[in-house]
């Protein structure tokens, strides 16, 4: 490679001082140059000694200083980062582009206390997170790292690498690497702290860290140690005028959930009632719960982290390493109020909070013998003397059966507490063999533990035995505690005394594991190709590791029946496996310094795997993965490079252990609800196939909430996905302008035999698109399990499974797209400029569960089953930074563009609808500015100051999409749902 070529890359890589996003087109030794007057020098170069004193190379397991990988590495320098002042490494994966908003700080309804980063959005769990290129313990049961448990006050650089690499760093990389590489032989005291406030403030953020390193024993060792604490407080969405109230998306009027206060009975065949207090009628539903109120854009959260690292040269040749990783982090999620989610309950005709205009329509309605068939109604003297009867023994005793709907808000917000604590242990020793090779042998273990406390559920049960009542101090059931409640009134009908007895705390926990060992031989061979002046190199090794997962609850949280609005039980259950692997990696200089050929150099790979499933009769698979790649320089100012890739994943234990589980999906329609079966025979037979009663038919209505039940589950016959990758790419230097790199890689990743599910609108559609005669029999109709009581898709998870969304390997992925990278640096006087600009195109991102679904095209689109993770995906995504330094100061401002989307297609088609402006979101403009002051050498100040012109985010109503992600009638992880924030930081260095 030509010396021209590694000086830009080297100058531009970082894009000089502030280290900002953009693709690495290759990764260099440094080289000394003189900083123009008044700048500082780089801080760091793509190519950096981790605290083991290796190099690390994101993209290849070769360790040689020199090397240029094939394949397009994005770099956050930490400049850049504490630029944004970011808290979490969440924070800067989420706005890359490429990236899309995975589970994070904004998702409420649907995080478990964990945040994670979605490479192309083809799901968080088809990527790996690497520290110093290494593997760290996995979070949860499908083996993801949690990002809010990387030290960032130590991290140097963060490189992604998108595309197949699992030949590099072993299966789930199928969409690629995100590595954190640690800054090294840290030495002196680092102290920091950052401030940030909401302009309406809210969402107030603390964080702060201290970090001490130095070398010893004659400079033979190095040791570093970082301590770390965050506090952030929520962000309601009742706080915000766009987010107050929960907007239908089709019909652009009030939602909410149909779970409300007043309470909702079913009366008979009159259907679904809702209590009119005043009055003590029961008449059609006419008031949804608000939920929104009650939900946050900004999780509450609490982190404690502690790092150390340390190496020592034991002699010459021989280095000791080792580092250690502890985090402990508390993360709440709030929602609405629990209450009882259309579970079935007895109520006494005497019950003394029973109004007498509700009891007559009970009388008259409802089924007063269940061991005759059809609804058996009292007569008014029978409904007058069961409302005087207060004991079971008298002859006038009567009770019926209700559907209950009712949001218990005096007994508060659900919160849902996370307590995760993780420790990560790796050591090791490397060294020289000869001239030409050096090994590396390490070994590691990691466990966390994910502790989750439910606060504020009511207790189905006690519900139960509450509503058994027939005077208000004492309950039949004589249960210990009992206090009989009042469903029948509005906002503080329930006293204190019956919410204390209803609230029950429920728990669980996830365990994780991981066990790793490897040992690797690098060097070169000792000799060049004839036309190569460097030498061919190469890495081979072994590496094994172990995965454990399990899952445990208590009885409360294990039954479906028990909690209400859970959204299902926790199953317990434990699962692993173990991967056994040789590799080896080879990159040849063919030709260099030749006419047309500056540098032409072949890098290829291939690993090869066994697995063990830990179950009974389940047996083991091997897999082969490979790469084959290259870059091929002609003349100074060109540089093209290109690889392919044999990717594979593996199923992750939750995908083989998971017991089949019911829990709640997305959908806003059911072909069963309303008047549609009405007078159609065919659909009529369908919907009473699937369990609907058939006086239900004409009075069923929608998921409530948009939410149906889904039921899902592991399988062990899963075998490993496989997908194909490729990046073909141009460096570009012209010698006119001089400081100017362009880069441009087009990606594809296609994926066969994917592990997937259908989605909620795949199930509904492979039963109800084309209805014939026999679909009332047929397994993709019949699988589909309804409410018995109200032929609803939702409600008492223990007697209604919904929608069965099974796993299998039957699904395709695939996505293709250009990436592009700009960046300039320019002298002004005693002023220097810097421009950079990473953009990304997504040209198609298709999606097909089974071969009977849609092939789904989401790219631009959103809609309830749009886009693999639920998130939104534009088609032009691009960061632009300008930043100018002058002294002591630095001068930026970041501009963040979303292209325009719009409502799927399909999902229009599927809905019969679409609703005004809330079918398109326009493209965005987002602005963030910072300063930052040196004042002294040891000292700087940073301002910063996103969302400057307070963008409000798009109004599409809070059904339209996945409820993690569609939430606050808006997107709050694609778009700032906060509003503009203001960050004060101060670092103190000596």
């Amino acid at each position: 490679m030509s010396s021209r070529i590694r000086r830009h890359l080297l100058a531009t890589s970082l894009v000089g001082l502030i280290g900002t996003t953009m693709p690495v087109l290759a990764q260099t030794a440094p080289v000394t140059t003189e900083p123009a007057p008044g700048i500082q020098a780089p801080e760091s170069t793509p190519n950096e000694p981790t605290n083991t004193g290796d190099i690390v190379v994101t993209g290849t397991l070769i360790r040689d200083p020199s090397i240029a990988s094939s394949a397009p590495v994005q770099i956050v320098g930490k400049d850049e980062i504490r630029l944004r002042q970011a808290n979490t490494a969440e924070e800067v994966l989420r706005t890359l582009p490429g990236a899309v908003p995975s589970i994070g700080s904004a998702v409420n309804n649907g995080g478990a206390g964990s945040f994670y980063v979605d490479l192309r959005g083809l799901g968080n769990f088809r990527n790996v997170v690497l520290l110093d290129g290494n593997r760290i313990a996995p979070a949860d049961l499908l083996g993801r790292v949690d990002l809010n448990n990387i030290p960032l006050a130590l991290i140097e650089r963060v490189d992604t690498l998108t595309g197949g690499a699992s030949t590099t760093y072993g299966a789930d990389a199928i969409t690629g690497v995100v590595n954190f590489v640690t800054r090294s032989d840290f030495s002196g005291l680092e102290a920091a702290a950052s401030y940030q406030l909401n302009d309406r403030g809210d969402g107030r953020y603390f964080r702060g860290d201290v970090t001490l390193g130095g070398n010893f024993a004659d400079d033979k060792g190095n040791a570093v140690i970082s301590f770390g604490y965050q506090k952030a407080d929520p962000v309601y969405q009742g706080a915000r005028d766009f987010s107050s109230t929960q907007i239908d998306s089709y019909s652009g009027a009030q939602g909410g959930s149909g779970t409300s206060l007043p309470s909702s009975f079913s009366v008979g065949s009159l259907g679904t009632r809702q209590l009119q207090p005043t009055t003590g009628s029961l008449v059609a539903p006419y008031q949804p719960f608000n939920y929104n109120p009650y939900n946050i854009f900004q999780t509450p959260f609490e982190r404690y982290n502690a790092y150390a690292a340390a190496h020592y040269d034991v002699a010459d040749d021989i280095e000791v390493y080792g580092r250690a990783m502890y985090s402990k982090n508390v993360v709440q999620t709030i929602v609405a109020p629990s209450g009882v989610f259309a579970a079935n309950v007895a109520i006494p005709l005497s019950n003394p909070y029973l109004p007498a205009a509700a009891r007559a329509s009970f009388c008259a309605n409802n089924d007063f013998n269940a061991a005759v068939a059809g609804i058996q109604t009292i007569t008014a003297a029978q409904c007058a003397a069961g409302a005087l009867a207060t004991s079971p023994s008298d002859a006038n005793y009567r009770t019926f059966t209700t559907q209950l709907r009712i949001r218990t808000t005096d007994v508060g917000p659900r919160i849902d507490r996370y307590e995760t604590q993780v420790f990560d242990f790796r050591g090791g020793v490397r060294g020289d063999l000869t001239d030409h090779l050096s090994y590396d042998v390490a070994g590691s273990y990691g466990e966390s533990e994910n502790y989750h406390a439910q606060q504020n559920y009511v207790s189905l049960s006690r519900v139960r035995d509450a509503l058994l009542a027939t005077n208000p101090n004492s309950c039949i059931s004589g249960a210990t505690g009992c206090v009989p409640l009042n469903v029948f009134g509005s906002a503080g009908a329930i006293s204190e005394a019956q919410a204390a007895y209803l609230r029950v705390p429920a728990t669980s926990r996830i365990t994780s594991s991981l066990a790793q060992a490897r040992g690797q031989i690098n060097g070169d061979l000792g000799f060049a190709i004839p036309m190569a002046a460097k030498p061919v190199s190469f890495a081979a090794g072994a590496e094994y590791r172990k995965y454990k997962a399990a899952q445990e609850a208590d009885a409360l949280a294990q039954n479906p029946s028990e909690l209400g609005g859970a959204g299902g039980a926790i199953t317990p259950f434990e699962g692993g496996y173990s991967v056994i692997e040789g590799f080896g990696e080879l990159i040849a200089p063919l030709i260099q310094n030749r006419p047309g050929f500056q540098d032409l150099t072949l890098e290829t790979g291939i690993r090869q795997s066994h697995y063990s499933i830990d179950a009974a009769g389940k047996p083991s698979y091997n897999t082969t993965s490979w790469k084959v790649g290259g870059s091929w320089t002609p003349v100074d100012a060109i540089k093209l490079r290109g690889v392919y890739q044999r990717a594979i994943r593996a199923p992750n234990i939750n995908e083989l252990f998971q017991p089949n589980t019911t829990g709640l999906g997305s959908l806003a329609i059911d072909p069963c609800s309303g008047r549609k079966p009405v007078g159609n025979a065919t659909l009529t037979a369908v919907c009473v196939g699937q369990g609907a009663p058939a006086f239900t038919i004409g009075s069923i209505q929608d998921p409530s909430s948009g939410q149906p039940n889904t039921t899902t589950g592991g399988n062990l016959q899963l075998q490993p996905e496989k997908a194909t990758t490729y990046t073909l790419g141009v460096v570009l230097q012209p010698p006119m302008i001089p400081s100017l790199t362009v880069t441009v890689d087009y990606y594809n990743i296609k994926i066969r035999d994917a592990i997937t599910s259908p989605t909620a609108q795949d199930a509904i559609d492979n039963c109800f698109a084309a209805l014939s005669g026999s679909s009332a029999a047929s397994p993709v109709c019949t699988q589909i399990r309804r409410n018995p009581d109200t032929g609803a898709l939702d409600g008492d998870a223990g007697t209604t499974g919904g929608l069965y969304l099974g796993l299998s390997n039957l699904g395709r992925l695939k996505t293709d797209g250009i990436d592009l990278g700009v960046n300039y640096r320019h002298a002004i006087g005693a002023a220097m400029l810097n421009l950079s600009f990473q953009g990304n195109w997504t040209h198609s991102q298709l999606f097909q569960a089974t071969p009977s679904s849609v092939n789904r095209e989401c790219v631009g689109f959103y809609s309830a089953n749009c886009g693999y993770s639920g998130s939104i995906q534009p088609e032009f995504y691009w960061n632009q930074r300008t930043t100018l330094t002058l002294g002591a100061a630095d001068l930026s401002v970041q501009w963040r563009h979303l292209d325009d989307v719009k409502q799927e297609p399909l999902d229009v088609i599927a809905n019969g609808k679409a609703f005004g402006n809330y079918g398109r979101i326009p493209a965005y403009d987002y602005f963030d500015t910072s300063v930052r002051f040196r004042v002294q050498p040891q000292f700087e100040f940073t301002v910063t100051v996103n969302n400057v012109f307070d963008k409000q985010p798009p109004f599409v109503g809070g059904s339209i999409g996945v409820v993690q992600f569609n939430s606050g009638n808006t997107y709050p992880s694609t778009y700032d749902a906060l509003g503009r924030r203001f960050s004060f930081g101060a670092r103190l260095t000596f």
